[in-house]
């Protein structure tokens, strides 16, 4: 089996399942969207910020060092989960202490109970990560496609029953933790492993400085995307924070739908490749072409429609929305390229240079968003896109340092995509143009289905029929699932 093929291999249930996954949660969304108000959307939001930051300290990044490290054995995964443990028990106490705290400085009496509620996910992540830890080492991605599936049905429907029985944001933190039960129930009795308290020093160390590493590269990662949550959220309340990140989350849906599950398999395999340059920039450039030919089209759809997609599919009281997400959406083309780049600095041990680049980025956008909330939520947006530049920029910088590099292997890899792309953006312009808008205002949701229709049918022609240099593998792939003739 060659290297792209055990990559496409271990991806495909990932993909296959985050897609069906998305498709529910994004239904589920839409429910308790209609159902809740975006003041309960950004307390929750406002919660998560808080949990998020503590959690990735909890982790330590020891479980992205087990599915890094050449070998470990059970001792291994014992000696992380010992120490996982304690960490998260001292965190849910820290937190069931600093509640009251918590809520003061927020003014909102809610946020204590809730954040105790919340608290308890601390008390399940070192048994949920030690197994799914040792899923992603052995690549057994089917297991924790279904998983997750499983998992995200169960926390979904919780969350709208107790919606419609009128729990507003409690809704969403109780679903959230039947959501946990539900994985952890589900990963124990596919898993080998046994959670057992084991101590060994050398082993600590062993996976702690590499997790350290993690940690720093990701808490960086964090805060650079949960601090113009928290400055809104402090600045302009819970209802203003939760139209920002509703337009926020769908500009990133496609990088959560499909960027993110191809990270593990070609990280793992990187990993596994680590020695050989050359492999990995094989990688790394098959990986831009292929996330920009899956995605483009959909963050550029996200920004095109951006207004009556908001109001059709979540209702008129989400239109604020909307900006954030024209804005935002385009910055696709740059996570297409700052996604494999991190995959290469976590395979080759490089995360500590990569902990600079976010530590920057994270000022960016603290800056940006402050300066910019002025002007609204759309000028909070801008430092986003500033420091996605940036980030990008250095990033690519420092992934081609791992392997010798030229312009012309990146204008290789975007320059077909960006062709059939160009195909996407001429429909969506001649529809736009022929279309009147009386008809474009009074059947909004018809006008965004048939657009939306005509111009993915435009891009597929476009990609099966035009001979676009290293895209031809790929439409010959898809040629073949469509069981068409060459």
């Amino acid at each position: 089996m060659t290297l792209a093929q055990n990559i496409r291999d271990s991806s495909k249930w990932l993909i296959g399942s985050n897609v069906v996954n998305q498709i529910l949660q994004f239904a589920f969304g839409i429910v308790l969207a209609r159902l809740l108000v975006p003041a309960d959307f950004g307390m929750i939001v406002t919660i998560q910020i808080f949990t998020g930051v503590i959690g990735l300290i909890a982790s330590g990044g020891m479980g992205q060092a087990l599915v890094r490290a050449k070998t470990a054995g059970e001792r291994d995964f014992q000696v992380v989960f010992t120490l996982q443990a304690l960490i998260c028990l001292a965190v849910f106490a820290g937190l069931y202490l600093i509640a009251p705290a918590f809520a003061g400085w927020f003014d909102e009496p809610l946020y204590e109970d809730l954040l105790r509620v919340s608290a308890i996910n601390f008390l399940l992540r070192p048994f949920l990560s030690i197994h799914t830890s040792w899923l992603n080492r052995e690549m057994r991605f089917r297991d924790i496609s279904i998983q997750n599936f499983i998992a995200g049905i169960a926390g979904g429907l919780a969350s709208i029953a107790m919606a419609m029985a009128g729990l507003g944001v409690w809704s969403l933190v109780l679903g959230g933790l039947v959501g946990s039960v539900a994985s952890l129930l589900m990963v124990v009795r596919i898993t080998p492993l046994r959670a057992r308290p084991c101590f060994d020093p050398s082993v600590a160390r062993t996976h702690g400085s590499y997790g350290i590493k993690i940690t720093l590269k990701d808490l960086a990662v964090y805060f650079r995307k949960q601090t113009s949550n928290l400055i809104i959220a402090k600045l302009a309340g819970p209802a203003m924070v939760g139209l920002f990140n509703k337009g926020y989350s769908l500009a990133t849906l496609p990088l959560t739908t499909i960027s993110g599950p191809v990270f593990q398999p070609v990280f793992r395999t990187m990993s596994a490749e680590q020695d050989k340059p050359d492999r990995i920039k094989y990688l790394f450039f098959r990986m831009i072409s292929l996330l920009m030919l899956y995605t483009m089209p959909l963050y550029i759809g996200l920004a095109w429609f951006a207004e009556p997609f908001i109001v059709v599919v979540y209702g008129e009281h989400w239109r604020e929305s909307a900006p954030v997400l024209q804005l935002l959406a385009p910055l696709g083309l740059l996570y297409c390229i700052g996604h494999p780049c991190g995959a290469v600095l976590a395979a080759t041990n490089r995360v500590g240079r990569e902990v600079i680049v976010q530590l920057v980025t994270w000022a960016i956008v603290a800056v940006g968003c402050f300066v910019g909330l002025r002007w609204g939520l759309t000028g909070a947006a801008l430092g986003i896109v500033l420091s996605q530049i940036y980030s990008t920029t250095h990033m690519y910088y420092l992934a081609t340092r791992c392997f010798r590099s030229g312009a012309r292997d990146l204008v290789a890899a975007v320059a077909p995509v960006l062709a059939l792309n160009a195909i996407l953006l001429a429909t969506l312009g001649t529809i736009e143009w022929l279309v009147p808008d009386t008809f474009k205002t009074e059947w909004q949701a018809l006008y965004l289905l048939a657009a939306t229709a005509a111009s993915a049918l435009a891009y597929l022609v476009g990609l099966l029929l035009l001979p676009i240099g290293t895209l031809s593998s790929e439409a010959g792939r898809i040629r073949g699932l469509l069981r068409l003739a060459p």
